[in-house]
């Protein structure tokens, strides 16, 4: 489901929506804006008529006359945000997704109009939006750090780096601690770096990646690569030399002829030594204890 779709997937559209040219999927964000500025207005007395209708009855058209006489209030905020850096339309969605909800849950006989009850919705779902997308990290965590987030954008005059005085005034506005402030704005200020350039970039051997250090460069890894280089060499000639002729020539016949795993079977053994099978499973089940009591000195 698209940005632009959302309206027309969550809701359904009526005669009137579509006789307006208001189809939800409209192809692109200006479209859908122009769209929803088309949309009648309810007056105040159709407005508490459908809430009624919608809280009494469940009457599903009247939420939806509700919703789409109020999409361009959603329109209107999400442009609040465009200073993020996310997509408008993904805004959008998110802040129809927050008026739904609102319409859900609007008592007409509370006194007061859908559109100061919905702004509460609307924001909570564009801030919650904004606070999990703006940065691959959240910046904000705890609720006083939320609400200085959103507040701190707002109330900086420019993209400069605040002055002392700037802070102290803001600390007081908003009744936190200079430090918090100070924290806030330098997380905000932080811009998005590409870890990877471009694949025709030519300074691609500058980028973020080409100073990540390896994996196999690690101490641990390196430590761990020495001491299994060790046990596969010192280790286990070691153990095979503790080993009888029989159980090492059943050993090696087994595991280590070849490669990829594909030793020798149990009855091609047999034949060679002129046991039983079960007596070369024996014979290796005792090697191999042997070999890893061994090997126990080289972990």
């Amino acid at each position: 489901m698209s940005a632009l779709s959302a309206p027309d997937a969550l809701i359904p559209l009526g005669p009137k929506a579509l006789a307006l040219g208001f189809t939800g999927n409209l192809g692109n964000i200006d479209a859908y804006i122009s769209a929803v500025n088309r949309l009648p207005m309810l007056s105040h007395e159709e407005e508490m008529s459908f809430a009624r209708r919608l809280r009494d009855h469940n009457d599903l058209a009247a939420a939806q006359s509700l919703v789409l006489s109020h999409l361009r209030l959603v329109v209107s905020i999400a442009r609040g945000y465009l200073g993020y850096g996310l997509p408008h339309a993904d805004l959008i969605q998110e802040g129809n997704i927050g008026l739904m909800k609102a319409v859900k849950r609007f008592d007409p006989d509370q006194g007061v109009r859908l559109v100061s009850y919905a702004m509460h919705w609307i924001k909570a779902e564009m801030h919650e939006y904004i606070l999990k997308n703006w940065r691959l990290v959240k910046v904000a965590t705890t609720k006083a750090q939320r609400k200085l987030f959103f507040n701190l954008r707002s109330h900086k005059e420019s993209l400069d780096t605040m002055t002392p005085t700037q802070v102290d005034a803001l600390a007081k506005t908003l009744n936190v601690k200079r430090e918090e402030v100070i924290e806030m704005e330098m997380r905000l200020s932080g811009r998005d770096i590409a870890l990877e350039t471009p694949a025709d970039d030519e300074d691609d051997r500058f980028s973020p990646i080409a100073y990540l250090s390896s994996d196999s460069a690690e101490p641990t890894r390196v430590l761990e690569a020495q001491q299994l280089d060790r046990l596969q060499s010192e280790g286990l000639e070691s153990a095979l030399a503790k080993l009888d002729p029989r159980s090492r020539r059943i050993v090696e016949a087994r595991w280590l002829a070849n490669d990829d795993g594909s030793g020798a079977t149990l009855h091609e053994l047999a034949d060679e030594f002129g046991v039983s099978a079960e007596r070369i499973r024996q014979i290796e089940a005792v090697a191999l204890k042997k070999m890893k009591g061994s090997l126990a000195s080289f972990v």
